[in-house]
């Protein structure tokens, strides 16, 4: 028999909203065992104590925003219209059926007006790792670094070109004291410093900077699609994938300007026992390799293959002898060391007399040349002790660990949290995005580790 429609929209019935919530929905799962306590401690200072109005508890107005990221809403607009119809979501936030929803304007005043020039984000997203750490789900000893490009609010067709800025070598400093020591070692006069003569002006190179948002860098990278883009760079704990740094630059910016600080960072804040780490090829670089290594940590990095890339006799078919450090080439010649220049690079040559006769001389060097010079950076063992880690057992093991921890995670953020795109402009507008993304991912992923306990 064909039933009819019945309409009780306007019925009156008395119920509580605990009862209309099901039972194994994932926001009973993160009321009950994530302890959002944290948030007033960190936020009381930015209120007032003995003047104005009673404001919005801001555990209520961060546990709505965590409502907007966890499943993917940009909007603070259409969070408050979720927020109104979406049952569960008022259960969350202690809400019943007849209460008024905050204002999407109270959310973005409160981000905005009070919070924007503060380290409360910071904060709590550094919170929810040390509650990862206390609950044993983060141990600091394996980490995994990498970075992901975030679209920025911009077109990428609107821009000015400016002078590119010089950037400033960070370590220097380091690379000048390595020199001295490897030019002494070997009985060299120490490098005049350098002189600050005036040259001839350069055609100075040219850089695009967006109209729309200037924090932003334009990307233009391989297999990356071009435009106006950040840079999230994140790292993660290899015991259960936690994310215990975020860090926004850019697009323009190289995965190694930020890294070492930021790892430096992480341990200080949360005194992080690194054992090892697993970076992919864009981190492989002499200074890298060099402070790690002298810091204990043990390091896999990818390393890229370039075909084609010489012409005539490659380096890779000279060998260097470690014992008398120097290079032998393909008939057996010696390369003995010439000098250490002042970017660090030794300098090996061959005799005049063993290249005049010999077979190879046309693929070895140019017609007018008269001897083969190989280059070896004073850094050069690091980077072969890192080759070394990276194809033995533990360390393949540790590097195919990057798909399943690090990717993963950028994966889940742009896929089912909105961080493909950036929601506002501005450098400091995108890392508050960044740290409730992180902040977010992490509670999501201690709530389902907890309930497992349980």
């Amino acid at each position: 028999m064909l039933g009819s429609v019945q309409n009780h929209r306007h019925d009156q019935t008395t119920v509580s909203i605990d009862e209309l919530v099901p039972r194994d929905h994932f926001l009973r799962t993160v009321d009950e065992l994530i302890d959002f306590s944290f948030i007033e401690r960190i936020t009381t200072p930015y209120y007032c104590t003995d003047n104005g109005r009673p404001s919005i508890a801001p555990v209520t107005l961060f546990k709505m925003l965590f409502l907007g990221y966890l499943y993917g809403i940009r909007s603070e607009r259409q969070l408050e219209k979720e927020i109104q119809a979406n049952i569960t979501y008022r259960w969350f936030l202690g809400y019943s059926l007849v209460d008024r929803v905050p204002d999407h304007s109270t959310i973005s005043f409160n981000r905005k007006g009070r919070f924007e020039d503060t380290s409360v984000f910071e904060e709590i997203f550094d919170e929810t790792v040390r509650q990862a750490q206390a609950e044993g789900f983060v141990s600091g000893r394996v980490l995994l670094s990498d970075s992901t490009h975030v679209k920025a609010n911009a077109n990428k067709n609107k821009f000015l070109r400016v002078a590119k800025t010089e950037k400033a070598v960070r370590y220097l400093g380091e690379l000048e004291q390595a020199v001295q020591q490897d030019r002494a070692a070997h009985g060299k006069k120490p490098l005049k410093p350098k002189a600050t003569r005036p040259t001839l002006r350069k055609k100075a190179s040219l850089t695009r900077v967006s109209k729309t948002d200037p924090d932003s860098g334009f990307l233009m990278r391989d297999h990356k699609p071009q435009g106006f883009f950040y840079l999230d760079h994140r790292t993660v704990d290899a015991k259960y994938n936690f994310i215990t740094d975020t860090f926004i630059t850019p697009g323009n910016v190289h995965d190694t300007d930020p890294y070492l600080e930021r790892l430096k960072h992480q341990t200080k804040r949360f005194s992080f026992p690194v054992e090892a780490v697993a970076l992919d090829a864009g981190y492989f670089t002499g200074h890298i390799c060099m402070t790690l290594q002298k810091a204990g940590i043990f390091v896999v990095m990818g390393y890229r293959r370039f075909k084609n890339r010489n012409i005539g006799l490659p380096k890779s078919r000279f060998t260097y002898v470690e014992s008398i450090d120097a290079y032998a080439c393909p008939m057996g010649c010696k390369l003995a060391y010439a000098t250490t220049d002042r970017s660090g690079y030794r300098h090996y040559k061959s005799r005049r007399q063993d290249c005049v006769n010999c077979p190879l001389r046309s693929d070895c060097f140019s017609v007018n040349a008269t001897q083969r010079t190989i280059t070896r950076h004073v850094w050069e063992s690091y980077k072969k002790q890192v080759r070394i880690n990276t194809n033995t057992v533990s360390g393949k093991k540790l590097y195919r660990l990057r798909s399943q921890t690090i990717e993963r995670s950028f994966a889940d953020a742009k896929e089912l949290h909105g961080f493909r795109y950036a929601r506002r402009r501005g450098h400091r507008s995108v890392q508050e995005q960044a740290y409730l993304t992180a902040a977010t991912q992490n509670i999501k992923k201690m709530a389902l580790l907890l309930s497992k306990r349980a």
